[in-house]
């Protein structure tokens, strides 16, 4: 899921995250503490982005799309990767910003179609 993304210009890391924060998949150039400390950070994000989006549009079951930080270096990006998992990516400032969230929806919705084949198959 990660190389594609990866291979991007301007992506530096990828990462994905359980939505309780133990890491999925990280990047090789990732160091393991730092992909451990990430994930952790991007749960109590996540679950902060879901509190707010609920309390500003009072709608309890607001789902949360999309998270973009920017930094002084550069961007994250964070996307739901399925029910319990979170697709991070950061990137340089340098990035085409709508091409990478277009190729990181794609990524997401390839992961969720070969999820839905093996429960199908898993049924047979």
């Amino acid at each position: 899921m990660l190389d594609p993304l990866l291979g991007l210009e301007g992506v530096v890391h990828g990462l994905v995250v359980t939505s309780d924060g133990m890491v999925w998949g990280a990047s090789a150039s990732l160091r393991r503490e730092a992909a451990e400390g990430a994930s952790a950070m991007m749960s109590a994000l996540q679950g902060a982005a879901r509190a707010l989006s609920s309390a500003l549009s009072g709608d309890p079951a607001a789902l949360v799309r999309q998270i973009v930080v920017e930094t002084g270096d550069g961007f994250v990006f964070a996307l739901p990767a399925g029910h319990h998992s979170v697709l991070t990516l950061y990137t340089t400032r340098e990035v085409d910003m709508g091409k990478v969230t277009y190729e990181m929806q794609c990524q997401v919705a390839l992961l969720a179609g070969m999820l839905l084949r093996r429960q199908t198959h898993a049924l047979d």
